[in-house]
């Protein structure tokens, strides 16, 4: 079992590319989660992860079952992510499996 996996969590990227895209992306990578694709923009822009030069900046947002966000990493270290994030769901109380 991940480490995500024993958390109640549901897992997905948005990109700002074509679903298409994402797809390829995913299964070339072996994702076990969906990359959402959002290229008009809107949820990028929504969320302040737009860059200037139109791409989505890699942030991670820890949601919880009510929508409230609980937590932001702006600065997803890919190495220590699957840690980091587990850490972070300890800390914003999301319950264990």
């Amino acid at each position: 079992m991940s480490t995500l996996q024993k958390f109640h969590v549901q897992v997905f990227a948005a990109s700002v590319d074509n679903a298409e895209t994402n797809k390829r992306f995913a299964d070339e990578h072996h994702y076990n989660f969906p990359i959402l694709s959002d290229p008009d923009k809107a949820v990028a822009k929504a969320y302040g992860v737009l860059a200037p030069a139109g791409y989505a900046q890699r942030w991670t947002f820890i949601i919880d079952r009510e929508g409230t966000i609980r937590a932001v990493d702006q600065k997803v270290n890919f190495a220590s992510h699957g840690k980091d994030l587990a850490k972070a769901l300890e800390a914003a109380g999301i319950p264990r499996r």
